[in-house]
């Protein structure tokens, strides 16, 4: 989400001076990425959909408070966890997670998978790892999401989720090793 800082910083500058277009074009450039977090968080397409529009208008609340101290597209990603996380606390316990590409925009693919076989079975990976990444503890999830899957910095992570790199690296530590254990369970169960 770091692509256009320097646009970013403009563009959330112009809307706290009440530049409607200009939040318009925050919305437009950052909703994809945000829904793509709060999907991989939740892993029910309505409830992220739900998640980004509780962000933004957060975001929006919000703007006046944003002392530039980090990216708009770091803060964004702060909102839109937060937004997600307060969507799992209000949740039944288990909610299924849908993992077909129409779900994700079309946005787990492989290019490496060109035949209907190689795709069936990344497919069948790809669901597996999303259903396992499901079962981890959100304090473990968010950032194993935010790094594994989002190709975050330990650095911006760690701003997003307001730990020190120290514990963010165990809590990563932890989620990988729980995933390993439960797609290994999965897999042969």
């Amino acid at each position: 989400m770091n692509d256009g800082a320097g646009a970013d910083d403009v563009l959330v500058s112009a809307a706290k001076r009440g530049d409607s277009a200009a939040f318009d074009e925050l919305v437009r450039r950052h909703t994809t990425k945000m829904y793509r977090v709060a999907f991989r968080i939740l892993g029910d397409s309505a409830e992220a959909e739900d998640a980004v529009q509780e962000a933004w208008v957060s975001a929006w609340r919000s703007l006046d408070g944003f002392r530039g101290e980090s990216a708009p597209s770091t803060w964004l990603y702060r909102v839109v966890t937060n937004a997600a996380l307060a969507q799992l606390r209000r949740r039944r316990p288990t909610v299924p997670l849908d993992t077909t590409d129409e779900a994700v925009g079309g946005l787990i693919s492989d290019p490496r998978a060109v035949n209907p076989e190689g795709q069936a079975v990344r497919a069948e990976e790809t669901a597996l790892v999303h259903r396992a990444i499901a079962t981890l503890e959100p304090s473990q999830r968010v950032p194993l999401v935010l790094r594994e899957l989002e190709g975050m910095s330990y650095e911006e992570i760690s701003e997003v989720l307001g730990v020190n790199e120290a514990a963010l690296r165990s809590r990563l530590h932890r989620a990988r090793t729980t995933l390993l254990v439960r797609l290994k369970e999965m897999h042969d169960g």
